[in-house]
């Protein structure tokens, strides 16, 4: 059994052959129960995951510890740490031991870009990145890779983070106008595409500034009781999930309008598997732009919390570069 390191996920992954992957993969019938998170503390801070999957090719299993104190106890911890252990279907034979950390940005980033491809603008030039973590660059350049993308606009609380972050964006696309938020309102609403990956536990703008025809992507929150929207947002969009099984368990961006009365988990439109089997219709551009009913003028909305699936296909991807 091989053992894979975060370099060489990092060597062997690129988004658009990842990009390609999940879209095959999520177009075909694989096994994906509800992922099983285990609090470690009464304060449900610490804790500790597993998530399963399998498809015609490869079972794998992804297991994760979350540990959000740690960088406060050294310099040297993570918060967290994960590996995935694939097999091979047919046999059952372990095959490799993967990076889960290094996997999950990748995997995290190529979902969201992915439904993009399907519900935002064909011709989407502005997004606006909420995020200075490490996965932030991961996303601004997952989206850059599947649609126009000439300007990136970065908000942060940290000043410092995100110089760092455009400075990581710039480096892998030097052609794209890369720049610090100095203007929030302005930006939500000049932005073609809303990209959320923070750790921020209430809404980070206000909905009243999305523009029409805005694609909303949220992947920072995956607590019930935390929300990187508010419930206007949720009600106007037309709302679309990585996978129900674990949305609808998890994200306070759907949970929270639904306690309040003002939203239905049947109001989701349906999951990225639908449409990547086309058995939902993507956003249809309409060369009338000031068509009124046209797609040009609809807020979708992506809710991501991760999913086992997307684990499965990164690390496999990453096998079978390996070989």
């Amino acid at each position: 059994m091989r053992v894979i390191d975060a370099d060489a996920v990092h060597q062997a992954l690129d988004f658009p052959s990842l990009i390609a992957a999940l879209r095959e993969t999520f177009a075909q019938p694989a096994g994906m129960p509800q992922r099983q998170v285990f609090p470690l503390d009464d304060s449900h801070s610490d804790a500790f995951a597993v998530l399963p999957a399998w498809n015609q090719k490869t079972i794998a299993v992804k297991a994760f510890t979350y540990f959000p104190g740690n960088p406060k106890k050294s310099s040297e911890l993570e918060s967290l740490y994960s590996k995935i252990l694939i097999f091979n279907r047919d046999t059952g034979e372990p095959q490799a031991l993967v990076d889960g950390t290094s996997v999950t940005y990748w995997r995290t980033a190529a979902v969201s870009a992915l439904a993009s491809q399907y519900l935002a603008r064909s011709d989407a030039k502005h997004l606006l990145l909420f995020g200075t973590g490490r996965l932030a660059a991961f996303m601004a350049l997952a989206h850059a890779s599947v649609r126009p993308i000439e300007k990136i606009t970065v908000w942060g609380r940290s000043d410092a983070k995100v110089d760092k972050t455009i400075s990581a964006i710039q480096a892998g696309a030097p052609q794209i106008e890369v720049k610090a938020c100095d203007d929030l309102p302005r930006a939500v609403a000049a932005a073609d595409i809303i990209c959320c990956a923070t750790g921020a536990p209430s809404p980070l703008f206000d909905s009243a500034w999305v523009s029409p025809g805005t694609h909303v992507d949220l992947v920072g929150n995956h607590h019930h009781d935390r929300r990187e929207c508010d419930s206007d947002l949720i009600a106007r969009a037309e709302v679309y999930v990585d996978a129900k099984v674990n949305v609808f368990a998890e994200a306070g961006e759907l949970l929270i309008p639904v306690s309040e009365g003002v939203f239905e988990l049947s109001q989701v439109k349906g999951e990225l598997a639908d449409l990547c089997r086309g058995t939902l219709t993507p956003r249809q551009d309409s060369p009338d732009q000031n068509a009124p009913r046209s797609d040009n003028h609809a807020i979708t909305l992506f809710k991501s919390v991760g999913t086992a699936l997307a684990d499965l296909v990164g690390a496999q991807l990453v096998y079978e570069k390996q070989a």
